[in-house]
């Protein structure tokens, strides 16, 4: 029988076609019919799409400014390598900015004086070696016949390559690779200019960078400001002056080899091998010893040879005995840490992190180790790298003894391993 109360939850209304479907109250939470629009939300939703469209436009210009941020990021690091010396200039009544100007002129003068050596030097080589390249051609030529019992002669040979697809090729890609090179070779010197000029105004106008700065910290701020910056010229000028002291050692040690074997070009091979070995992390070694070996070969294979051993144990000299000693005072990290923090430079920035991440490496572990309180270490074995004897037991010699029948008036096994223990 249908309910005939109409003030229940379920009510049914009259209506001339007959009774309707009852209706349900709104449930809980829900926005009634007809209800309005919250005011926040409008305002919410343009915040958001705001804050989307910052973050892309963030993302779009970090990425459009990042050549422009790393080349910021090398001369703030060169203006901190060569600070020590604008400062001492500085102090003795020069202006700094004729103080950065002269230590300017003076890197250029010698990497000027480096660049022609090299060039002259490869030049001579690359000139050599054409002008040889046909009496080589004929020996090798002459040794194929010789063991295959061939009979090739080099005007075939020569005809050959000029007919060859892949000669034609290549002289094609050449041709269109030569604007693509010009272009890589502006863009070196155009970075080269804009490193140049922030790194020379970062020198220059250091203390007013530093005031500017200062003046929106707080005072204790400050102090802690001007010691991460101090902190941070004496580790980036320690490594660069401590670097390049190793690298006029060893260019004087292979200066010495190779001219004592003849090998022409001695002096700019020194300054090669000095510099790359001691500026390019790990891999500097072996392309600095690679020129060399080369253009020893072309003297006498021996010569070569002699280059190699000599390359490897001077390097191993200079890893276990020179570079402690003079970079223990300047950029003191452990050889693990150094290692990693290139490769995660490398990994980050490519060659700039690579050349950057030792002395950052070494300024962010002087700043936090003047902030980090350290006590003093018990005076316990284990700390040196060894057990006590005590606490380890019996030795190996007394087990072997307890294993043999005891005689008269003999103590214990165990006995006699506490004794050899405390003694």
């Amino acid at each position: 029988m249908a309910p005939t109360d109409d003030t229940g939850p379920i009510a049914r209304q009259a209506s001339p076609f007959g009774t309707t479907p009852p209706t349900r109250p709104p449930a809980e939470g829900a926005a009634a019919p007809g209800a309005r629009m919250p005011r926040w939300l409008p305002r919410a939703m343009v915040l958001a799409l705001a804050l989307v469209a910052a973050f892309q436009l963030g993302s779009w210009a970090f990425h459009q400014l990042t050549a422009l941020l790393i080349n910021i990021l090398i001369a703030f690091f060169l203006a901190l390598a060569i600070e020590p010396a604008v400062s001492w200039m500085a102090t003795r009544g020069m202006r700094r900015g004729l103080a950065t100007f002269l230590v300017f002129l003076g890197l250029a003068i010698v990497s000027a004086g480096f660049i022609v050596l090299l060039g002259s030097m490869l030049a001579g080589q690359i000139i050599k070696m054409v002008e040889g390249f046909p009496d080589y051609l004929d020996s090798v030529i002459h040794w194929i016949n010789q063991t295959f019992h061939s009979d090739l002669k080099r005007v075939d040979i020569q005809k050959g390559l000029l007919r060859s697809d892949w000669l034609r090729k290549y002289a094609q890609n050449s041709a269109a690779g030569v604007l693509d090179v010009s272009a890589q070779v502006l863009g070196g010197l155009f970075q080269l200019l804009t490193v140049t000029l922030f790194s020379f105004y970062f020198a220059a106008d250091g203390p007013r960078l530093r005031r500017a700065l200062c003046s929106v910290l707080p005072p204790a701020r400050q102090a802690e400001v001007l010691r991460a910056w101090e902190i941070a010229v004496d580790k980036t000028g320690g490594y660069l002056y401590s670097r390049a002291l190793m690298a006029l050692i060893s260019g004087i040690a292979h200066y010495i080899l190779l001219e004592a074997l003849g090998v022409p070009y001695a002096p700019v091979l020194g300054v090669w091998v000095g510099l790359v070995s001691q500026f390019i992390p790990t891999i500097g070694t072996y392309l600095a010893g690679a020129l060399p070996m080369l253009i020893a070969f072309t003297v006498d294979p021996w010569y070569a040879l002699w280059v190699l051993v000599f390359v490897v144990i001077y390097q191993q000299f200079e890893n276990y005995m020179l570079q402690p000693k003079l970079t223990s005072k300047t950029v003191d990290i452990h050889p693990a840490v150094a290692f990693g923090s290139v490769i995660a430079g490398t990994a980050l920035l490519g060659a700039v992190g690579a050349l950057i991440a030792i002395p950052a490496v070494a300024t962010l572990q002087a700043f936090l180790g003047a902030y980090v309180k350290r006590y003093d270490v018990t005076d316990d074995p284990r700390v040196q790298g060894h057990r006590s004897r005590v606490t380890a037991g019996p030795g190996l010699l007394a087990r072997v003894r307890g294993m043999w029948p005891r005689g008269p008036g003999m103590p214990e096994p165990e006995t006699r391993g506490a004794e050899e223990a405390s003694s």
